[in-house]
């Protein structure tokens, strides 16, 4: 069952004071609290075919876990091969072309753009344009806090 935009809106409230909460040093504890971030200040993991830029990871004050990163995409590139976990996930594109498969089926998402796969079903995202492309993960719900 796709999830529709006003759907993706209603999650918005729990979504965004998550998303404006972390520096580095909160990453590793229980509750996140609020505060912000700046994309230049985000440390950087290099990947085989990404690099990472990770913002939060932990427990909203409502108890779901979250977890939120950047992602910088080579032509090309992709992060790791398709798989599935317990949490969900959003994918927002900021820039370039991703495709995102999600059970066999693709989905090609412009700047702009959101992704959605919710908890169980195998999926995974590449980048197949001539361009770098660049956008955001939020996971939610079991286990979202504990992944590498």
């Amino acid at each position: 069952m796709p999830i529709t935009r006003r759907e993706l809106c209603s999650l918005l409230p729990v979504l965004l004071p998550a998303a404006l909460g972390v520096h580095g040093e909160a990453l590793s504890q229980e509750v996140l609290p609020s505060g912000s971030f700046t994309f230049d200040k985000l440390p950087v993991e290099t990947r085989d075919h990404a690099e990472i830029r990770p913002v939060m990871k932990g427990k909203l004050a409502t108890g779901e876990s979250v977890e939120v990163h950047e992602s910088t995409l080579p032509p090309n590139g992709f992060p790791h091969a398709p798989h599935h976990h317990q949490h969900s996930e959003l994918w927002l594109v900021r820039g370039g072309t991703v495709e995102v498969t999600i059970d066999g089926k693709n989905h090609a998402l412009q700047a702009g753009g959101v992704g959605f796969v919710r908890s169980n079903e195998e999926h995974g995202i590449r980048n197949p344009g001539t361009e770098t492309a660049n956008y955001f993960v939020i996971a939610i719900g079991p286990g979202a806090d504990t992944q590498a």
